[in-house]
Formats: structure tokens, C-alpha cells, sequence
């Protein structure tokens, strides 16, 4: 071991976990999950995992704003950015601007883009209720309801 790991180790005494560290964990379980449902419709769709984000949440809120998308996916600004970009630039979005003020917008799924999404969502809930049925009825409650509270207490700043 080099000296100066040594010293980091010295000034650390007790190294994180990072296997049972809650953070990592849910971390870890999303991008499997995510990555998983990707692959599909990467390869069918070229649509990339921030793309497909945006596309469901204009699925379940049409007509909402770029900031509004950031807000509800917690996606940072400049990726859905990038990401309205090209969904708009393959026609899987519209954008419409505000009469009074062309500096907002509203966006939500073109013809096309809801075409594309009624061929993922099946894959997507498949692939979800392959997940959740591993657990019990009550697992899937408890679950809900943890992650619930868990979400909730993370929004408290």
C-alpha cells in the first residue's frame, strides 16, 4: 500500500460500505432497471434513456414546459435540453410557444412520438411486472409506501 493511501486511510478510520450504503444501493437498482428497459428500445428506437424519460412524462403530462420535465425527472437542465433537441429534430415531439411571451414553451409527443411510446410502454410494464412479481403483495405495498417516505424526506432541504 502506497504512503499515501496509507495516510487517506489514517484519516479515515472507517471506509464507507459503499455496497450497503442506501444511496448506491437505490442508485445501483435504478440504472440496472433503467439499462435493462434501455436496450430494447435503444436498438429499436435509438431512443436514449434521458429521451424515453421525457417522452413518458409527456405521455402522463402533455403540454408542460422543458423546466417542468426537469422538474418531475429530476433530469439536469442541459440533458433534457439535449435531449428535447433531438426528440424535436426526429419529430417525436411538438413544441408550441406562448402567444404572450415566445420565450416559453410547451412541449408533448408528436403523432409519431405516441406511436413510439405505445410500442415501449408494453416492454416497459413487462419488464416491471417480471420485477415485482418476485415479491409478495404486501412486499409491493411496503415497498410503495418506503419509497414514498424515503422520496418524500429527500425533497426536505
Amino acid at each position: 500500500m502506497s504512503t499515501l493511501s496509507q495516510n487517506n486511510m489514517k484519516k479515515h478510520r472507517k471506509p464507507l460500505k459503499l455496497e450497503s450504503f442506501l444511496p448506491y444501493r437505490l442508485s445501483l437498482l435504478s440504472n440496472t432497471v433503467s439499462s435493462n428497459i434501455a436496450a430494447t428500445y435503444q436498438d429499436k428506437f435509438g431512443i436514449s434513456m434521458p429521451e424515453w424519460r421525457i417522452m413518458a412524462i409527456l405521455a402522463e403530462y402533455p403540454d408542460i414546459s422543458a423546466d417542468e420535465v426537469c422538474q418531475r425527472t429530476r433530469i439536469e437542465k442541459s440533458v433534457v435540453s439535449r435531449a428535447v433537441a433531438r426528440l424535436l429534430a426526429r419529430h417525436l415531439l411538438g413544441r408550441t410557444f406562448d402567444e404572450s411571451d415566445k420565450r416559453r414553451s410547451s412541449l408533448c409527443l408528436s403523432e409519431t412520438g405516441l406511436t413510439v411510446y405505445d410500442e415501449v410502454m408494453p416492454i416497459a410494464e413487462s419488464f416491471e411486472k417480471k420485477l415485482i412479481e418476485k415479491l409478495t403483495k404486501e412486499e409491493r405495498l411496503s415497498l410503495s409506501i418506503l419509497l414514498d417516505k424515503l422520496q418524500n424526506e429527500a425533497e426536505i432541504k
